[in-house]
Parts: structure tokens; sequence; C-alpha cells
């Protein structure tokens, strides 16, 4: 199994499109990426507006396993320009690669790329809730710790959640 990333291109902009969001797309995904949300799936114009930003971009990555597109990283900053506390997030795009082992790989390597690229950083987060068992499971498998739980604040198809914070420190990252 091989599990690379690599930054967003103009080439791959039609492809991630109908594997995200178009015709090659089971949008399954999106029932566990904050669906309490309610983020409307991009038309195609919609979609190649916001490329641009993300084309090199230093905080997105594709996730490529067996040399095909199947999800992306993220990171952002949670303060903002401070650039103290790192968030990450993480899709992959078709269920039929789920359970394969892809997510904890390409988590992994983008912890390291983060952790290389921001030396004095000490810690970096992911936020996810309480029904997406599957991230809950890849972010402990990865070496997550669970830092906290803010108790029924994602309302989703007529019930409450957990919002569910973990964090990995560098001394802890191996």
């Amino acid at each position: 199994m091989t599990v690379n990333l690599k930054p967003f291109s103009k080439s791959d902009i039609k492809y991630v499109y109908d594997v995200e969001y178009g015709i090659l797309a089971d949008r399954t995904w999106m029932a566990f990426n904050g669906p309490y949300f309610r983020d409307p799936i991009p038309t195609w114009h919609e979609f190649q507006q916001k490329m641009p930003e993300l084309i090199d971009n230093a905080y997105h990555r594709l996730i490529w396993y067996n040399d095909r597109i199947v999800g992306e990283v993220s990171a952002h900053w949670i303060d903002g320009k401070l650039q103290h506390w790192l968030e990450v997030g993480i899709i992959i795009y078709q269920k039929s690669d789920w359970g394969k082992g892809i997510a904890s790989i390409a988590l992994k390597i983008w912890l390291a790329e983060l952790f290389s690229q921001h030396e004095k950083l000490p810690h970096i987060g992911l936020t996810t809730w309480s029904g997406n068992i599957g991230m809950i499971r890849v972010s402990e498998k990865v070496g997550f710790v669970h830092e906290g739980t803010i108790r029924s604040v994602r309302y989703w198809q007529g019930a409450y959640y957990d919002s569910v914070k973990y964090g990995v420190l560098r001394a802890e990252f191996a």
C-alpha cells in the first residue's frame, strides 16, 4: 500500500470535484464531516472559484493511494494570526476506501510534515464529534490524546452529540 500527500494542482481539479461531489461521488463522507453545519454541495462553477486558494497551499494536500486521489488533509490556525494553535482535518471521499488504514497513514504523514514545517509548535489538535466513530478511532490510532468533550452541542437529525477534542504534542509524536 502506497499513501502519499501531494499539493493540489490545476490538473487535479476536475477529478477532485467529481470524486468529492460530482458524478463519481458517493458523498457518504458528508454524513460524518460536520453534517450539522448543513453545508451545501457546491456546483462545479463554485468549486472552481475556490480552487485557486487550495492550489499549492501549504495547509491543504491531496491524499494519493496507489496512484489515485482518495481524499485530502488540511490544517488551519484556530488562533488566527497568532499561529500557536493548529488543528488538522481529513476526508476520505469514498466509503469503499474506508477501513484500509489510508486515513491513519495519511494523518501520520501530515502531522510529521506540519511539525517539521513549524519547528517551535508544541501541539496539533483535531476536533470531531461523537457521531463520527471512524474519526475517533483514527485519531486514537495515530496517537492523538482525548483532551476534552463539550457535551451535547452538535445537533443532528433530532439528537444532540458531543464535540470531541484531540491533541498530540510534538514530544509524544513518533
